[in-house]
């Protein structure tokens, strides 16, 4: 059982990475610099529905080192790191409270936002303007909108992975 656990978490740790990696080469036209659409985030939300916290939370941060090791570097470390550990606690804390109430689509929603209000924080603490809190309405709505993207296919993949996991991985 140990070993299927692992393989499992080691798989989704990888898929994570490799969505990581390729969302990187993608061009982002945003008007808000450095705005991604956050693909990585399918493999933390649908951990999130379906395997402790504690193992979301190890594969959310394995997945943000080995970004930055493959191609973020310190400063994206910095800025994924925050935004990956308040977006966590804070879907997290969606899904205890609303439990059934809410879907894929407000946690990844929730998460998204939080990962904004995160990385602008520290963005702030670094460059030491409080001005940077004016870039967080811009970055809220893009948000919302790849929160929600990524909420949709959540579901989708999480559908089917139930029906796949469930012959293979029984954790």
């Amino acid at each position: 059982m140990k070993s299927k656990r692992i393989t499992y978490l080691s798989i989704l740790t990888a898929v994570a990475i490799v969505l990581n990696i390729f969302e990187n080469y993608l061009p982002m036209p945003f008007i808000a610099p450095g705005a991604k659409i956050g693909l990585a985030n399918i493999v933390t939300m649908i951990c999130i529905m379906s395997i402790s916290y504690k193992d979301t939370f190890l594969i959310m941060i394995t997945r943000i080192i080995l970004g930055a090791i493959f191609g973020g570097g310190l400063s994206g470390f910095i800025y994924s790191i925050s935004g990956g550990v308040l977006s966590f606690i804070f879907m997290v804390i969606v899904k205890e409270i609303f439990k059934n109430k809410i879907s894929p689509i407000g946690i990844s929603v929730t998460g998204a936002v939080f990962h904004n209000v995160g990385q602008v924080i520290v963005a702030i603490i670094i460059i030491k303007n409080i001005l940077l809190i004016n870039y967080l309405p811009v970055l809220i709505v893009i948000g919302t909108i790849s929160g929600t993207f990524i909420g949709y296919l959540t579901i989708y993949f999480n559908n089917h992975l139930k029906k796949i996991s469930k012959n293979f991985f029984h954790i």
